[in-house]
């Protein structure tokens, strides 16, 4: 089992101790850094400058949102950084919900996984530089020959020769049919929840995934003084807190993949009920209604005792790698030496 370090999108203001965290991560082993990005910082920018005071560490974008940018510009976001880097991207790509791809990037939201296969391929193309790119999908065209083409455009070819044909492309899905496609055309999986008590919810969607296939799941890890109860409840409340945002909040009634999933990982109607109490504006018993079950499963609470017991299930799992978001160099060293030994 690898650890990851899950730095998120920034908040009001950058971090102040972006770099001292990751260069600690580094040095006590941890395999990959992830950002991400929503509506406010880009996935790409701090890791061009985690690549400048790194040496080893992977650099993940857990997750590049494909609204954001043409597949062409992804490609060259990934080939630049990939040369800063010598060789560390892993490319991590998503879809948000109708609320985020409509309301902040001003694109359509419809069909995700005919967009998400159209944009892999043209990303494997530009990356292999075979040919000059051509593609004609119902998406994407290269060259565009659409409403306003003037008819000019050729076919071209990345000018900067890439360090990797075959940088590694990961998928945030979460619907069934969107993690199969994932196990298919992807090099790994970023689930956003996963129980490892639960295995079937994902089986099938998985079987298909070649050997090298990664799955790297964000997950909170928190040691508490001892098992008691209170302890793990107080532990398990900013999980809560934030299941009760995404189930309840990160979408509309019937459009949320969060709730969704919440409901296939056998609660379903917990999640609606969750859903029920945010949109109403009742945030607070709608966190209160997360089971403290669920919120479990899909953390690391308790002693180092009690995380090692449970870190079984995760080892017997599709997991290949945990990342955790860090709190100080402290939380980092601690979490390294009882899930790495």
């Amino acid at each position: 089992m690898q650890l990851g370090l899950s730095l998120g999108y920034w908040g009001a203001q950058p971090p102040a101790d972006l770099v001292d965290l990751v260069q600690e991560a580094e040095r006590l082993g941890y395999d990959a850094a992830w950002t991400a990005e929503s509506w406010g910082s880009d996935a790409f920018s701090p890791l061009v400058w985690l690549a400048a005071h790194t040496e080893r560490i992977r650099l993940g974008t857990g997750i590049v949102q494909m609204s954001a940018r043409t597949p062409t510009a992804t490609a060259m976001h990934a080939v630049t950084l990939d040369h800063l880097s010598n060789g560390r991207l892993i490319l991590g790509l998503g879809v948000s919900g109708p609320q985020v791809v409509e309301g902040w990037y001003g694109q359509p939201s419809n069909r995700p996984l005919a967009r998400t296969r159209e944009y892999v391929e043209i990303l494997r193309r530009a990356f292999r530089r075979d040919d000059h790119l051509s593609f004609d999908g119902d998406f994407h065209q290269h060259p565009y020959v659409g409403e306003g083409s003037t008819g000019l455009g050729k076919p071209l070819k990345i000018m900067v020769h890439p360090l990797r044909a075959n940088i590694p492309i990961f998928i945030g899905a979460e619907g069934p049919k969107n993690v199969t496609q994932t196990a298919e055309i992807a090099d790994g999986w970023l689930p956003l929840y996963y129980s490892p008590y639960r295995p079937e919810v994902y089986a099938d969607q998985l079987a298909g995934a070649p050997a090298h296939f990664e799955v790297a799941l964000n997950l909170a890890v928190t040691v508490t003084a001892d098992d008691s109860p209170d302890a793990i409840a107080s532990a398990l409340a900013p999980v809560k807190a934030m299941l009760g945002f995404y189930v309840g909040g990160m979408g509309a009634k019937g459009q949320n993949f969060h709730t969704k999933l919440m409901a296939r990982m056998g609660f379903a109607t917990e999640a609606d009920r969750i859903q029920d109490l945010f949109l109403e504006g009742r945030r607070d018993e709608a966190i209160a209604a997360v089971p403290d079950q669920f919120a479990d499963e899909i953390s690391l609470i308790g002693t180092p005792e009690r995380i090692r017991d449970r870190l079984a299930a995760f080892e017997e799992s599709p997991v290949t790698m945990l990342n955790v978001a860090p709190r100080s160099a402290g939380h980092l060293a601690r979490v390294a030496e009882i899930l790495l030994g």
